[in-house]
């Protein structure tokens, strides 16, 4: 059993020396002391002491938990625990039912998506950050093409932007749906998660109709989105928005003012601004200390500057603010939607890729009578029509298109914050590096700040609340 000190702040110690000893010192918030010429000397302890199992014979072990007079714990929470929203590993100290120290442990969904982009064609990337938080996929795919487009020195067309923002705006409400949903359950109101998913499933069956996906769709391309609406496609989006109208409603009489929902969400999972803005927190994260920053109107892009929406904010700066942020949200999003709706409509018929055969794939995607795979005429169009556009079409999907060497940094507002995309390129059809910001990985590092000090029950809501997706987290 060796024996970790928290101590005040130490001058330079042996750390060879005191691994001999077993002893390990972690110097935090102390105060200074003088070892001497002794460095493998004690410091004075603070009313701070963690234990934890080297090995060694396991009667020593028991033995020496039971010699120990504090009621001190560390457990494991996850990373198979559904509460940690994925294989998140939570390191947890308690004392009796109180946090006194929490650790978060990333990397058991690591997938190598960064690294494997490196050995894939500039297209192909959308087919790999799709998947990264996959709540969120088609912002992966934006920040990803706004980044490539960036470094082309090219411009999607209108309808192509428009797409994009209608795509972000319901991926953004299925995203809020279910960390709603996930956290309203968590603290058992189980009717908001079955509600939520409810309303969730009319957004994937539009997705599937648009693009034959559900999730990981790739639908967003360097250059526009690989195919437009289908020819009932408006009818079915207004459906959604009508039933959206019908049912959002119901969340703020399930939650708002509930007694108990507010009682386990109030004042829990509290960060300040100050804190917000020294551990990176963007999104409802941030905008729930009253700080109105929405990359959407600060550095508008997709033309969502012309767009009429408002910047939703809280006072409280806690997990209850959070929720109301994204409740809001939902609102604000079904505004920018019909927008998209009738916008849509004045621009059918135009081109939602550049018209550049370099570029662009030389025929019109189009799913084929199962809602999946290519249809006849797309197949036609490739095939039939043209000798060059097939060698082109053949030269695009075998090799891919150069990129000038460079490098840019592009950034959207997901659902959860600031999602940035860092592309590096050394002029070839690859990817020499890219490297996205993910903000679940930023607010996890906050977990510490508004855990320690509360109860075991209340690390469920603070993790809810920062709506981790560990896809985002360990790419």
């Amino acid at each position: 059993m060796a024996k970790r000190e928290k101590t005040a702040k130490a001058a330079p110690v042996d750390v060879e020396t005191l691994a001999d000893e077993e002893t390990v010192v972690a110097v935090a918030e102390v105060i200074e002391t003088d070892l001497g010429d002794d460095a493998g000397a004690l410091v004075e302890l603070t009313d701070y002491t963690e234990y934890f199992i080297q090995g060694g014979d396991f009667e020593e072990v028991v033995a020496a938990q039971q010699a120990r007079g504090d009621e001190t714990v560390v457990i494991n929470m996850g990373p198979q625990h559904p509460s940690t929203h994925g294989v998140l590993r939570l390191q947890v100290e308690l004392d009796g039912e109180s946090v006194t120290s929490i650790r978060p442990a990333i990397g058991f969904l690591h997938s190598g998506i960064e690294k494997a982009m490196e050995h894939r064609t500039w297209v192909q990337g959308s087919t790999f950050v799709t998947r990264m938080d996959y709540l969120m996929p088609m912002f992966n795919e934006t920040a990803y093409c706004l980044g490539v487009e960036k470094l082309l020195g090219i411009e999607a067309p209108e309808r192509a932007n428009i797409l994009r923002v209608l795509v972000m705006e319901l991926n953004r409400m299925a995203s809020h749906l279910v960390a709603i949903g996930t956290g309203g359950m968590e603290i058992g109101a189980l009717t908001v998660m079955t509600i939520a998913f409810r309303e969730r499933e009319m957004i994937l069956d539009f997705f599937e109709a648009l693009c034959g996906t559900r999730m990981n769709h790739a639908y967003v391309r360097p250059g526009g989105v690989s195919i437009d609406l289908p020819d009932d496609g408006l009818a079915q989006l207004r459906t959604v928005i009508e039933w959206f109208h019908k049912h959002l409603n119901e969340y703020a009489g399930f939650c708002n003012e509930n007694p108990i929902f507010k009682a386990r969400m109030s004042g829990i999972a509290t960060m300040t601004l100050a804190q917000a803005m020294t551990m990176g927190a963007t999104g409802p994260i941030l905008r729930a200390t009253g700080y109105p920053w929405d990359l959407r109107k600060k550095q508008p892009y997709c033309g969502y500057e012309d767009y009429d929406f408002d910047v939703i904010t809280w006072d409280t700066a806690d997990a209850y603010g959070r929720y109301r942020i994204r409740l809001s949200e939902l609102h604000e999003s079904l505004k920018i939607i019909e927008q998209c709706y009738e916008k849509l409509k004045q621009t059918a018929g135009q081109p939602i890729m550049v018209e550049d055969p370099k570029l662009a794939m030389p025929g019109q995607l189009t799913l084929g009578p199962d809602g999946q795979g290519n249809a006849f005429t797309h197949v036609k169009q490739v095939m039939g029509e043209s000798m060059e556009g097939l060698i082109h079409h053949f030269k695009l999907v075998s090799e891919g298109f150069r990129v000038p060497a460079g490098q840019v940094y592009t950034a959207i507002e997901s659902p959860k914050g600031e999602l940035g995309c860092h592309i590096v390129s050394d002029g070839g059809t690859r990817p020499y590096r890219v490297h996205f910001r993910d903000p679940g990985f930023h607010h996890l590092q906050s977990l510490p700040i508004i855990s320690e000090g509360g109860m075991l029950s209340d690390v469920v809501v603070a993790v809810a609340s920062l709506d981790p997706v560990l896809g985002g987290v360990d790419r």
